[in-house]
């Protein structure tokens, strides 16, 4: 008898044909929950009275995240460059502190319509409202979702 037994599959037919040592891989992306896009009247409601102040004061060209799940929620990043960089290094200016996030895991870039996120090539990827994205112009109320760490867009006057 042979030690290395290699168990039999049935075919179609019900015929046993030996198997083959196959790996596969998972990609854990696809898993991911796809959440209903929020109007922006429920999204201004999730937000504190400080936050929605903060926000009105936004001044022309610019635009905020507001962390609302990950290490640093509640955080806020002022979006006012033509570059703005995100990542785990400490030089980003946001600042994103988990092993889920690259080092230089994506970008904010101004744009003549407002700003779109830029993926740098990150391990983990970059989605915008749930869907996998390398380039993407951003609108009021988008989530940006880098590693552990869920970000809503939220742009000055002036822009979209």
């Amino acid at each position: 008898m042979n030690s290395a037994h290699r168990p039999e599959n049935p075919d179609k037919n019900g015929q046993s044909l030996p198997s083959s040592d196959l790996t596969s891989t998972i990609h854990l992306s696809a898993l991911r929950s796809v959440r209903n896009q929020r109007n922006i009247e429920e999204i201004f409601a999730s937000l504190s009275q400080q936050e929605r102040e903060v926000l009105s004061q936004l001044p022309r060209n610019s635009a905020m995240l507001v962390v609302v799940a990950g290490a640093s929620k509640g955080s806020r990043f002022l979006i006012n460059g033509d570059l703005t960089s995100i990542g785990r290094d400490p030089s980003s200016e946001i600042f994103l502190d988990d092993v889920t996030v690259s080092r230089k895991h994506a970008q904010i870039v101004r744009i003549p319509e407002g700003f779109k996120v830029v993926d740098c090539g990150s391990l983990n990827g970059s989605y915008l409202n749930s869907v996998a994205i390398s380039d993407e112009k951003l609108t009021v109320g988008d989530e940006i979702h880098i590693g552990k760490y869920r970000l809503t867009y939220f742009s000055g006057k002036g822009n979209s």
